[in-house]
């Protein structure tokens, strides 16, 4: 091909809360996009509740909007209008493999002549994927951490490929004129598996704890919120990306103490694929602690760039705070070491590249 090819991204919703879902799965499809349209013609499709066409630097996105839900499943949009774009692009990157428009657009692409390629974020709905492996109806599949490639048995298949994530480092990045504070920081859903509770209760007296999230389990919520009672712990639904990185700036630590089992016996086999929020607070220079869980371990070097604790400890959980506490200087180093791993090896242009020269394999 003499000129750039035009790649589409495909993602079920946009990282905005006017399209009905934020996290961190959702800004991963956008910032991977943004940052490619600088090297390639790059255009993001996604859903949402009307039409919508926009530009943000050279990225065009496109919002299809009034879509058919599979069986009532937001995270599941359908639209006949996707196939209009799918012949407009050269290469089609689909993010969520398990949804039935990836499937549909898989399969419109090989008969179309497209390369198509997937990426697995996490989640998933009602999809013929449930029933038949399309994994070989994609030329390649792009997983966002080696956990991802060994959870999903690609690890010895040739169209099995790692590009991780990245993060906008001038955006999340450190201030040293912002004073820390003694808060200790979560950012994330709502969600039983993100092991909230046990760092609720082990919160050490003295520290205060921000939670930053969307609501998605009432009952979790108002559970939380029972256990807070007699704590220092603020509750905040809605943050933009300058409140959030205002947050991570004056955070002591940030904490993602997500796990297996939760307080109601539930489990997740895959709470988490690539934890965008470690590595936006890394980028701040603020010190992490996560649990050893699926594949935290490798983005948190463990006494290196911040604690890495069992899961359901929160013992576990309150000793490292009291340690950051009373180790100001040590803590301060850790948050500078967590900042050098994210730009060697965390950032939106090295994923571009990777992804580039799968495309083109």
């Amino acid at each position: 091909m003499t000129r750039p090819p035009h790649v589409l991204h495909m993602v079920p919703a946009l990282f905005s809360n006017g399209d009905g879902i934020t996290g961190g799965a959702e800004r991963y499809a956008f910032e991977l996009a943004r940052h490619m349209a600088e090297e390639v013609p790059t255009t993001l499709v996604s859903f949402g509740e009307k039409n919508r066409h926009e530009t943000i630097g050279g990225l065009s996105i496109r919002v299809i909007g009034k879509p058919w839900y599979v069986r009532g499943q937001r995270s599941n949009p359908v639209a006949l209008s996707i196939f209009n774009e799918l012949r407009a692009a050269d290469i089609v990157h689909c993010h969520q493999q398990n949804i039935l428009v990836s499937s549909l657009a898989a399969f419109a692409c090989r008969v179309l002549g497209r390369r198509v390629f997937v990426t697995d974020l996490g989640g998933g709905g009602w999809d013929i994927s449930a029933y038949l492996s399309t994994d070989k109806w994609y030329h390649g599949h792009l997983h966002i951490s080696e956990y991802s490639r060994k959870i999903s048995k690609h690890e010895e298949k040739p169209w099995g490929h790692v590009i991780m994530g990245g993060v906008d480092t001038e955006k999340f990045s450190p201030d040293d004129s912002v004073p820390r504070e003694q808060t200790v920081l979560f950012v994330g859903r709502l969600l039983p598996h993100k092991g909230i509770d046990n760092l609720i209760e082990g919160l050490p007296t003295g520290l205060s704890l921000e939670i930053i999230g969307q609501v998605y389990d009432q009952k979790y919520f108002q559970d939380l919120r029972m256990m807070a009672e007699r704590k220092a712990v603020t509750l905040r639904h809605d943050c933009d990306d300058r409140s959030l990185v205002k947050a991570y700036r004056r955070a002591m630590c940030t904490v993602l103490p997500s796990v297996y089992k939760n307080m109601y016996g539930g489990e997740t086999r895959v709470p988490e694929l690539l934890p965008q929020v470690l590595l936006e607070a890394m980028a701040c220079a603020t010190p992490v602690i996560c649990t050893d869980i699926a594949g935290m371990s490798k983005i948190v070097e463990d006494r290196v760039s911040g604690f890495v604790v069992p899961p359901n400890n929160a013992f576990a959980l309150g000793e490292k705070l009291n340690w950051l506490r009373e180790h100001n200087p040590e803590a301060r180093a850790l948050g500078q070491a967590a900042r050098y791993r994210v730009l060697e090896n965390f950032t939106w242009p090295t994923v571009v590249r990777r992804c580039l020269e799968i495309y083109a394999g």
